[in-house]
C-alpha cells in the first residue's frame, strides 16, 4: 500500500492513511520496543517490515513531508502521541490543546474535531501529554504561567475540564511521565522545583526536590524518567549539567540529592553560560542526549558513574533562539532529531554522528518539537509555524542534502560571532522571543475581551500569577465545550 511512482500527493495521502491504518490495526501494543522477541515474531511479516522499517538509515532517507495540520493561532510548542499512535496531542501559544487525527491531515479528522478546547493557562502551553493507560482521557499539561493542569476528556471526543493540580514559581516547561502509570508523573520549572504529581490524591503535588548547584538555585527546563528504572529521572537547566536523581534516596543534606552528574568536560569550567534545553533517555534507559544552548547534542551512557565524559557528540544544528528540544528516533534509538534556529530538521545516525536527513521544516525559522510515532515510521514536527507537519518515508529517492553544507557554516559562524560577545540564553534572541509572544498574548485578550484596555490582575502581566502557589490557592477550574 505504499504510494506508486506515478501518483499525484492526495493520492500519497491516501495511501499513507490506508497504510496506517492497516498496520495500526496489526499492533497489539503500542510501543515496539516494549514488544518480547517471541510476540514480534508472531505480529507477521508486514508488521516485522514495519518495525525494521522504523530503524532502517535508507527509510530515514525518504522522509518527506506529507502534510501540515492547521488550527492552532501560535506557535505549537508542543506534540505528544498517544499509545495507539492514533491521536496527536498539541499545545500552543494560542493557549489552546488540540487532538488531531493525523493522518487525515485536519483537527478530527473530519466535522467533529478530536479535541479543541482551552486550556484554562494564562499564557503559553508548554508541553501536553496523553498519561499512558488512561484510555485516553487525561491529558496533562504545563505553561509558561508555571501552572501544572490536567484536562480531563470524555468518550465523546471533547474536552469536560481543565483543573490545576501543581503551579511553579516560574515557567514550567516539560512534564515527565512514568511508564504504564495513568495518574503519577513529574514536572519541572523555572523556579529549580521537581514536583512528583499523584492525581490520586486530594493534593496531587509534592515537592520532590529543588535543585541546587552548591547553594545556588538551578532554574529547570527539561525533565525525564528513565524508562528501564523508573525511580530514575534527569533534569537539565540553567546550567551545564545533567543531573540524575533517584527517588528513592534524595537527601538533599548530601550531594543537594543528586545521584550523578554528567557534562562534556570543557564546559565543566566554561564562561560560554552553557543551558540544557532537552534531555531524553533512550528506549532501554541505557543513554541519555542533551542538547546544550548554542552549542552542540551529547550522548551520555547513563550507567557511567558521576562525572563520566560523553560517549557522542552531534553538529551542524544551531539552538540559541528557543528552548529547543532532541529526540531519539527508531525502535532502538538508531538516530538522534533536532531542530534548528535556520529553520531545519537535522537527523544523524546515533552511532556514526553522521547526518543522514535535513529537511526544511519551518518557514517561521525555528524548528522545536519532534515526536517520532509510538511504532510508524512517521515524524511529526512542529515550530514558531502555527500548524504541525507530519513527515514519512514516501519519497522515490534518498536524499541528497542540498544546500546542508552551507546551512552548517552559517549556522557556524552565527554562533561563533554570538560567543564572542558571550550571550546568554535569554540575551538577544530569546527575549525578543518572549517580548513578541507577550505582545501577541496582550493582542489576543483584548481581542476576546472588546472593551478591556489593559490586562486584567489574572493576566500573564501581573507578577503574582507565577508567584502563587498550590496552598496558597484552590484547584481552580475552566470548563470547556466541545467545539
Amino acid at each position: 500500500k505504499r504510494p506508486s511512482r506515478d501518483q499525484d500527493s492526495s493520492d500519497d495521502e491516501r495511501a499513507l492513511e490506508d497504510w496506517v491504518s492497516s498496520e495500526t490495526s496489526a499492533l497489539p501494543r503500542p510501543r515496539w520496543q516494549a514488544l518480547p522477541a517471541l510476540r514480534e515474531r508472531e505480529l507477521g511479516s508486514s508488521a516485522r517490515f514495519v518495525y525494521e522499517a522504523c530503524g532502517a538509515r535508507v527509510f530515514v532517507q525518504r522522509f518527506r513531508l506529507q502534510h501540515g495540520l492547521e488550527g492552532h493561532n501560535g506557535c505549537v510548542n508542543t506534540l505528544h502521541f498517544n499509545q495507539r499512535g492514533t491521536w496527536l496531542a498539541s499545545g500552543s501559544d494560542d493557549l489552546k490543546g488540540g487532538g488531531w487525527d493525523w493522518v487525515r491531515g485536519r483537527v478530527g479528522g473530519g466535522r467533529q474535531p478530536v479535541l479543541d478546547f482551552e486550556s484554562g493557562h494564562k499564557s503559553n502551553v508548554f508541553q501536553a501529554k496523553f498519561l499512558p493507560n488512561s484510555g485516553d482521557s487525561t491529558l496533562a499539561m504545563c505553561a509558561r504561567d508555571g501552572q501544572v493542569r490536567v484536562a480531563e476528556l470524555s468518550a465523546t471526543q471533547c474536552c469536560k475540564n481543565t483543573k490545576r493540580v501543581a503551579q511553579h514559581k516560574g515557567a514550567s516547561h516539560k512534564l515527565a511521565l512514568e511508564p504504564d502509570s495513568p495518574c503519577t508523573f513529574l514536572s519541572a520549572g523555572e523556579d529549580a522545583v521537581v514536583f512528583t504529581i499523584d492525581l490520586r490524591q486530594d493534593r496531587p503535588a509534592s515537592k520532590l526536590v529543588v535543585t541546587k548547584e552548591k547553594e545556588k538555585k538551578v532554574g529547570l527546563y527539561t525533565i525525564y524518567v528513565n524508562p528501564a528504572s523508573t525511580h530514575q529521572f534527569a533534569v537539565g537547566g540553567r546550567d551545564q549539567f545533567v543531573r540524575i536523581y533517584d527517588q528513592r534516596k534524595i537527601d538533599e543534606n548530601e550531594n543537594n540529592g543528586v545521584l550523578k552528574k554528567f557534562c562534556p568536560h570543557h564546559l565543566v569550567n566554561s564562561e560560554s553560560k552553557a543551558n540544557i534545553t532537552c534531555l531524553v533517555y533512550s528506549h532501554d534507559g541505557t543513554e541519555l542526549l542533551a542538547s546544550y544552548n548554542d552549542e552542540d547534542i551529547y550522548l551520555f551512557n547513563s550507567a557511567h558513574s558521576d562525572g563520566a565524559q560523553y560517549v557522542k557528540r552531534y553538529k551542524g544544528h544551531r539552538n540559541n533562539a528557543t528552548v529547543k528540544g532532541v529526540n531519539f528516533y527508531g525502535p532502538k534509538s538508531e538516530f538522534v532529531v533536532s531542530g534548528s534556529d535556520c529553520g531545519h530538521i537535522f537527523l544523524w545516525e546515533k552511532s556514526s554522528c553522521q547526518i543522514v536527513q535535513f529537511m526544511e521544516g519551518d518557514k517561521g525559522g525555528v524548528v522545536n518539537c519532534l515526536e517520532p510515532h509510538p511504532h510508524l515510521p512517521v515524524l511529526a514536527t512542529s515550530g514558531l509555524d502555527h500548524d504541525v507537519k507530519i513527515w514519512a518515508p514516501t519519497a522515490e529517492t534518498s536524499t541528497e542534502l542540498t544546500g546542508l553544507k552551507d546551512v552548517i557554516k552559517k549556522n557556524k559562524r552565527e554562533r561563533d560571532e554570538d560567543s564572542l560577545h558571550h550571550t546568554d540564553l535569554f540575551d538577544s534572541h530569546m527575549l525578543w522571543f518572549l517580548m513578541h509572544h507577550l505582545r501577541q498574548r496582550r493582542h489576543h485578550r483584548r481581542w476576546r475581551e472588546p472593551g478591556v484596555g489593559a490586562p486584567d490582575a489574572d493576566s500573564e502581566e501581573s507578577p503574582s500569577s507565577s508567584d502563587t502557589s498550590d496552598e496558597d490557592e484552590g484547584p481552580d477550574r475552566v470548563q470547556c465545550m466541545p467545539s
